[in-house]
């Protein structure tokens, strides 16, 4: 089971500086990887969460990987783990999982600052019939 979310905020960008920070403040990953470009002053950080599920007796992980290039934040949340199937579905859907908190984060942000924030859909291929 691997999921993958990609989010598109635009803003100031202070306040796009700010937001990672107070992300891993409010929701503390288990480990974070920091990087700024000296160049550009473009930053990236990766912070990987999580949860462990005791109905289902497996944990999930949450990969978040934010790209900040003074114009915009680019999330890129990543699920992996868990599992499919029957075991899967005993699973308690009022709890909240982290990629929902994660999620929930992103647009309460947005919303309290102004800021836009667009989800990137996937794109199926298209099929060329000749």
């Amino acid at each position: 089971m691997a999921t993958v979310s990609k989010y598109l905020v635009y803003g100031p960008a202070d306040t796009l500086r700010r937001m990672p920070n107070q992300l891993f403040e409010q929701i503390e990953p288990k480990y974070l990887y920091d990087y700024k470009s000296s160049d550009t002053g473009d930053q990236v950080h990766v912070a990987v969460y999580e949860e462990y599920e005791k109905q289902i007796n497996a944990s999930v992980t949450l990969t978040c990987i934010i790209e900040f290039t003074g114009k915009q934040s680019r999330f890129e949340l990543k699920k992996t783990g868990g599992r499919m199937g029957f075991r899967g579905s005993s699973l308690d859907e009022e709890k909240r999982t982290i990629d929902d908190e994660v999620v929930d984060f992103i647009l309460d942000f947005g919303k309290r600052f102004g800021l836009t924030v667009q989800q990137e859909k996937e794109q199926s291929p298209q099929e060329d019939e000749s």
